[in-house]
């Protein structure tokens, strides 16, 4: 009996060695791989890091001519993002209940409530500000259906995941009075997982201010697309104000969501 313990710990050690050694491989093969695929030039690195500090010597002093319209269109910037994230809240509030396990056990309803905020999550805001681009023409309007959409996957299975670490009293203790499901979220889920829903939905805000500076760049309004004119011209004391000005707004909009989400906490 003995030996044959020591001969199954001894197989048991080989084939744990193998496995190491096999996920190595795959590892390393992985890597290799990704590195042909995406084309790694060290030699152009070199050369395009010296044409960016040549950009970056002839971009000082900034300047302020235009301020106007840069500062008019990174508010737009702002709005995009505040109402994208609005109606993304909306929609994930809507979808989060048939998503979330402990409301909605039926699976023929539960699942599809998934795969919406799936799909909707999968599809990056970039892809949605493209086609509503060219759905609604170019303009504020398509980027804030591209953050809209896109986020509403997001937050919405966020917003499934924090109903679902709900204790389960008082969700029972309204289904046993007879409540129906409207009476048993508004009164029992809602005010126990505001805090966190909020705290969701204003980190969202944050990450889709930086989005919504990308989506200028497909033509979807805001600063971004005043970035783009400035690289196309060669216009750099005008790029690097552009570039302070969506430093300043990213900064002070983290620095209020962190301080409203630390006091929900």
């Amino acid at each position: 009996m003995p030996d044959r313990h020591r001969s199954g710990r001894g197989r048991g050690r080989w084939r744990w060695r193998w496995r190491r050694w096999l996920g190595v491989l795959a590892t390393g093969a992985v890597y290799v791989i990704s590195w042909r695929l995406t084309d790694i030039d060290l030699g152009r690195l070199v050369h395009g890091l010296s044409t960016m500090w040549g950009w970056a010597a002839r971009s000082w002093p900034p300047t302020t001519r235009e301020l106007d319209l840069i500062l008019e269109r990174a508010g737009e910037t702002v709005a995009i993002a505040l109402i994208g994230t609005t109606l993304a809240s909306v929609i994930a509030l809507v979808v989060c209940v048939p998503a979330a396990r402990n409301l909605t056990p039926n699976k023929f309803v539960r699942i599809p409530a998934r795969l919406l905020l799936n799909t909707l999550r999968g599809v990056d805001s970039f892809v949605f500000a493209l086609l509503f681009v060219a759905a609604v023409g170019l303009g504020p309007f398509a980027g804030m259906l591209g953050i809209a959409f896109h986020a509403s996957g997001s937050i919405g299975k966020l917003f499934a995941e924090a109903i679902e670490d709900l204790p389960s009293g008082p969700i029972e203790a309204a289904e046993l009075t007879g409540a129906s499901r409207l009476e048993t979220v508004s009164y029992a889920i809602v005010p126990d997982a505001l805090p966190a829903l909020a705290s969701v939905a204003l980190y969202m805000f944050e990450f889709n201010i930086r989005s919504s500076v990308v989506l200028g760049v497909v033509g979807a309004g805001g600063i971004g697309q005043q970035l783009r004119n400035s690289i196309e011209l060669l216009d750099f004391p005008r790029l690097l104000t552009i570039v302070l000005v969506i430093l300043v707004i990213v900064t002070v909009i983290d620095q209020l969501s962190s301080r409203l989400r630390r006091a929900l906490a």
